[in-house]
């Protein structure tokens, strides 16, 4: 495909949710400082910070946002409400975007219109070369299989994701600003019929290895993704959720065969 035309290109805001994390922090606003395209702002979420985290954002020309309410779901919420950009891109403190990365995320959504409702990205673990790109497939591989399943489509991953700021508006009021679930889970099921989430190579991250901790992080994790379900398949169970998703194809196929019958 050809370049995007610079003036079809949405604005963006990118939202960092922050809690005691000024060091990584500062190594994510030197790595947004050298992307390719200036996002119209940066919202750095402090979400009760006992450290420096507000400060090292302030002095980094970002805006900060104050959430009271403890967990990443309010955080990153209270930013996307507070947001002015057309795209609402979204990282973590440990999150290294390579260059290109707002760039990636601005082409998706202007090459694909509204329907691309998500673009989310790969990632790779940092400091652990060789086997950091490995570790990070095996690790996003099985959240993108058994969420894909669960959803009938691509889940958005939070250390890398946009969204369209129209869209969030509107289904907002339906995601859960509760500590016990996973925030990019919990929005990932927001995704209706005939809206799409697609992968962008080019907005690959780095994230730090401290993903992998598995005592009581990990058991934290399965803790919010096992509520994050219950949460969302009381509303709508996996099958009826692939129902809907394939129904409006499976119908035109059979409109267009009985088109051809009886021609």
């Amino acid at each position: 495909m050809g370049a995007v035309p610079p003036s079809t290109l949405p604005s963006c805001s990118v939202v960092v949710p922050v809690r005691d994390d000024a060091r990584e922090l500062e190594g994510l606003l030197a790595a947004l400082r050298r992307q390719t395209r200036t996002p119209l702002e940066i919202i750095v979420v402090d979400n009760g910070s006992l450290d420096d985290s507000a400060e090292v954002a302030r002095a980094g020309g970002c805006r900060v946002v104050v959430e009271t309410e403890p967990g990443i779901p309010a955080a990153a919420a209270a930013g996307y409400d507070a947001a002015r950009g057309e795209l609402i891109l979204r990282c973590d403190a440990d999150s290294r975007p390579g260059p290109g990365w707002i760039a990636a995320h601005q082409d998706a959504h202007a090459r694909h219109g509204p329907s691309r409702v998500i673009v989310t990205g790969p990632a790779h673990f940092r400091l652990l070369p060789p086997f950091g790109t490995a570790l990070a497939v095996l690790y996003l591989g099985t959240y993108m299989l058994t969420m894909g399943a669960a959803l009938g489509h691509l889940p958005a991953f939070g250390t890398t994701m946009s969204m369209r700021r129209a869209w969030w508006a509107r289904v907002s009021g339906g995601v859960s600003r509760r500590c016990d679930v996973h925030d990019d889970m919990d929005l990932s099921f927001q995704v209706g019929p005939g809206e799409q989430v697609r992968l962008a190579c080019g907005a690959r991250v780095g994230m730090s290895p401290r993903a992998l901790r598995l005592r009581r992080d990990g058991r934290l994790r399965w803790q919010r993704a096992l509520s994050t379900l219950r949460r969302n398949w009381r509303r709508q169970r996996p099958w009826e959720r692939w129902a809907a998703r394939l129904g409006p194809p499976i119908a035109a196929r059979r409109e267009r065969r009985a088109d051809r019958d009886g021609s």
